[in-house]
């Protein structure tokens, strides 16, 4: 192929990365509308909504983090609580560490941007084409990222002209999740891991309370993942 093939590869890369982040924009719009509306009712403007989508994009954290700035949080604090409550990103990087050593120049981004939801979009190791995977996967992060802050720009406008109600808005992160899994259970032929997300996150729920399952449910799905893997590994290895 020629040098006019590449900008249509290009193309083709950037299509593919915006189709795979579409289960990902209603939630992040919806999302980030309430905590931008959050953020403004708390006292902060506009620039404040795109500055902590833009540099912290953190989640369910920000949604936190309006609480700690309104309540004047001591720098310690807010430290202590980020480190709980994205804990369980440890768990998602270690899973990533292979995809991710070699993508060069887009690596510092991928980590960055590695949210629940974007983990979920990439964690199958799924691309259109492995000269091109690195490109994809900073595509479809930088896609999500765009629909996150969006939301949180149109929810600090909105928040300054109309009043809305936030009661009930967070079941849209429950609810994305589900359409993630469901996708990923239907177009994936392997179907361990997320069994063993499920049973494993029930038998913590069950054991530990709602309150304190995460962590040792994300150990426990790392450690039944790594496992099962050695021992496909050695199976394969074995029969060869």
């Amino acid at each position: 192929p020629g040098p006019a093939s590449v900008p249509d590869q290009s193309a083709f890369v950037l299509k593919q990365a915006f189709y795979k982040s579409l289960p990902v924009l209603a939630g992040y719009i919806i999302l980030g509308i309430g905590f931008g509306i959050l953020l403004r009712n708390a006292g902060y403007g506009l620039l404040w909504a795109f500055a902590m989508s833009s540099f912290i994009y953190a989640g369910s954290m920000q949604y936190v983090g309006v609480g700690l700035i309104a309540g004047g949080a001591s720098v310690v604090t807010a430290i202590f609580t980020t480190i709980m409550v994205n804990a369980r990103h440890l768990f998602y990087s270690i899973s990533m560490i292979e995809r991710y050593k070699d993508t060069g120049k887009y690596k510092p981004y991928l980590i960055f941007s590695l949210t629940d939801e974007t983990y979920s979009l990439l964690c199958d190791g799924q691309v259109p084409d492995e000269a091109s995977g690195s490109r994809y996967r900073f595509f479809v992060s930088f896609f999500n990222q765009c629909y996150w802050v969006t939301g949180s720009v149109i929810g600090s406008l909105l928040g300054s002209v109309l009043p809305f109600s936030t009661e009930g808005i967070e079941f849209s992160m429950t609810a994305l999740f589900i359409a993630s899994f469901t996708e990923q259970w239907l177009t994936g032929g392997n179907h361990i891991p997320a069994l063993t997300g499920f049973l494993c996150s029930l038998l913590c729920l069950v054991l530990f309370g709602p309150e304190h399952f995460l962590i040792p449910a994300m150990l426990l799905i790392t450690l039944v993942l790594t496992a099962v893997q050695s021992r496909i590994r050695m199976d394969r290895e074995g029969t060869e």
